[in-house]
């Protein structure tokens, strides 16, 4: 069982920064994509971003291809997401994901296991 702790959502103006972290509660063998899903008040859940936790290599939702960066510390069993230039749109309840079940690109929601509780993210025009 792992369990995930999203934190470093808040409030910011359009142009600004924020960065997320989810922490993961055991070691993260079994997990071989680690991702940040996002949902606005009545819409989909939406893929953001994703990082092979072996590799470090990652796939980005196009919206946010070059304004957001994901990482991983694998020390830490953490993964961050780093949002620049953040734009109103952006702003909805961000989610972390453990993908324990081995998918080339795990864009889905359903491609994903384990969830923690999401933490808002609110851009200001």
């Amino acid at each position: 069982q792992v369990q995930l702790v999203e934190s470093g959502g808040g409030l910011v103006q359009a142009g600004g920064s924020l960065r997320l972290s989810c922490a993961a509660s055991e070691r993260t063998f079994t997990v071989y994509y680690m991702g940040w899903f996002r949902q606005a008040p009545g819409k989909e859940r939406e893929f953001v971003a994703a990082v092979k936790w072996s590799s470090g290599s990652t796939i980005y939702a196009d919206s946010v291809k070059g304004r957001f960066t994901i990482s991983r510390d694998n020390a830490k069993n953490t993964v961050y997401l780093q949002m620049n230039s953040l734009k109103p749109d952006d702003t909805a309840v961000y989610y972390c994901a453990a993908s324990t079940v081995w998918i080339a690109v795990p864009r889905r929601p359903s491609d994903y296991h384990y969830w923690g509780q999401g933490t808002q993210v609110t851009v200001s025009s």
